[in-house]
């Protein structure tokens, strides 16, 4: 079975991209939020095997999220994605319990290592 995956960011396009790769390497993208505090509502109501979380959000930002949904779930599997030039938010993401992390612009195989990584 299609592991489901929810996607979190601001962007439409980065939504689009990140949709895209996953859709046509067999995973199932059963959501998308666009900040924080909608990443924690939809977390909640999809129940998700993996979330992609962007850093930078509007309203609530990704590592504020990664806390309150790992608060939820411990065993929750988050894979952040930052802007180049973001590695002390990385870092304090990891620390917060994120399994991996991808850089925009994102590179297919990069992002299909991280998932497959973290669903392991």
């Amino acid at each position: 079975m299609a592991s489901k995956i929810l996607i979190v960011d601001d962007a439409a396009f980065m939504r689009m991209m990140i949709k895209d790769i996953l859709t046509k390497n067999g995973f199932e993208v059963i959501g998308e939020a666009q900040d924080g505090n909608q990443a924690i509502e939809k977390y909640k109501e999809l129940d998700p095997d993996l979330i992609t979380m962007d850093i930078t959000m509007p309203e609530m930002d990704g590592i504020t999220a990664l806390k309150e949904i790992k608060s939820i779930n411990p065993d929750v599997k988050i894979i952040m994605c930052s802007a180049m030039g973001q590695q002390a938010m990385v870092i304090d993401a990891i620390q917060a319990g994120a399994k991996d992390f991808i850089v925009k612009p994102f590179q297919a195989d990069r992002v299909l290592e991280a998932i497959k990584k973290a669903l392991g």
